[in-house]
C-alpha cells in the first residue's frame, strides 16, 4: 500500500493559506484539512458560553464539552461543533481573534491534534495553519512557509470586508495584523515559525495561480508523483 504524502503550509494570518491550500488540493486529489478552522469552531464555542480568552482555566475545561468533526459536501470541507454545521459562522474577525488568543492554551491544541494527525496517516492531505509543520505534522513530505508583507495582507483583508458592506480603516487592519503577527510568534506553546525544512514563499507579488503552481513544483521537488 503506498504511503500518504503530507503537504503542510504554516504562515501568518491573511497570507492566503486556506486559498491556496483548497486550490492544490483540488488539483491534486488531496484532501484539504483546514486547522484553523477547528480553531475557530472550538473559539466560536467559547464565544457563545462567554467565556474570557484569558481565563485559561474556563477555556480548558470547555474543551471536554466540544467535538469537533470534518464532513466534505461537494468536495468542500465542512465543519461540525458539536454536530451543527458552523462553516459559515467561524470566518467572522471576533471568531478570529478568539481562536488566535487561544489557540496557544495546551488542552486546546491537544484537543485537536489526534483528529489532525488521523486525518494526515489515513489520507494524502494538505493542511494549513501556524504550527503544522514544526508541530503538527512534523515528518510532513513538503513543508511551506507562506507570508505576504503586512501591508498587502491588510490590502486584502479591507477588500473583503469592503466587498461585505463593513465600514472599516485599513490603518486599523493593518495595525490588528501586526499585533497578531506578534501574539502568534510570541507565544509560549508551538509558536508561528519557519520549519526549519521549510520551503520559504513570499506571496506578495504573485497572484493565485502562480502561488498554487509554485507549491506544487516544490511537491514535486520533494517527490510527490502526479
Amino acid at each position: 500500500m503506498r504511503k500518504t504524502y503530507n503537504i503542510a503550509i504554516d504562515g501568518p494570518a491573511g497570507a492566503g493559506k486556506s486559498t491556496i491550500a483548497k486550490k492544490v488540493a483540488k488539483e491534486l486529489g488531496f484532501v484539504y484539512v483546514d486547522t484553523g478552522a477547528m480553531y475557530r469552531a472550538m473559539a466560536l464555542y467559547f464565544i457563545r458560553k462567554g467565556i474570557p480568552a484569558e481565563d485559561e482555566g474556563a477555556i480548558s475545561a470547555a474543551c471536554r464539552e466540544i467535538s469537533i468533526k470534518i464532513t466534505y459536501e461537494n468536495g468542500e470541507q465542512q465543519v461540525l461543533l458539536n454536530g451543527e454545521n458552523v462553516s459559515g459562522l467561524i470566518r467572522a474577525e471576533e471568531v478570529g481573534n478568539m481562536a488566535s488568543a487561544t489557540s496557544g492554551y495546551p488542552r486546546v491544541r491537544e484537543t485537536l491534534l489526534e483528529l489532525q494527525r488521523e486525518l494526515a496517516g489515513n489520507s494524502d492531505v494538505i493542511m494549513d495553519g501556524r504550527d503544522i509543520g514544526t508541530c503538527v505534522l512534523p515528518e510532513a513530505d513538503c513543508k511551506i512557509y507562506l507570508t505576504a508583507s503586512t501591508h498587502v495582507r491588510a490590502v486584502r483583508r479591507y477588500k473583503e470586508l469592503e466587498e461585505k458592506g463593513v465600514i472599516c480603516r485599513l490603518e486599523d487592519i493593518e495595525n490588528d495584523i501586526a499585533e497578531r503577527d506578534k501574539r502568534d510568534m510570541s507565544r509560549e506553546i508551538a509558536p508561528l515559525k519557519q520549519a526549519e525544512d521549510a520551503v520559504y514563499v513570499d506571496a506578495s507579488a504573485m497572484d493565485i495561480s502562480q502561488v498554487v503552481a509554485r507549491i506544487i513544483e516544490i511537491a514535486r521537488e520533494k517527490g510527490l508523483e502526479v
